[in-house]
């Protein structure tokens, strides 16, 4: 697959684990990402996605 990455790859060069880019780009926060079979394609020219995680220990929507 020319102009493609495996996630393994993407992880190495990203500095975060595999699970987290498969959690991406099922959430479709990579974009152009495509999945082939079990296996997801990542575009040579992707970008990273800001970390929009939870980082206080706060929930962000209200308790009733």
């Amino acid at each position: 697959m020319q102009g493609y990455k495996k996630i393994s790859e993407v992880s190495k060069e990203w500095g975060i684990s595999e699970r987290r880019i498969n959690t991406l780009c099922l959430e479709g926060r990579i974009e152009g990402a495509k999945k082939f079979g079990n296996v997801w394609a990542i575009p040579d020219d992707a970008e990273k996605p800001k970390d929009e995680r939870v980082k206080s220990g706060r929930y962000i929507k209200e308790k009733d």
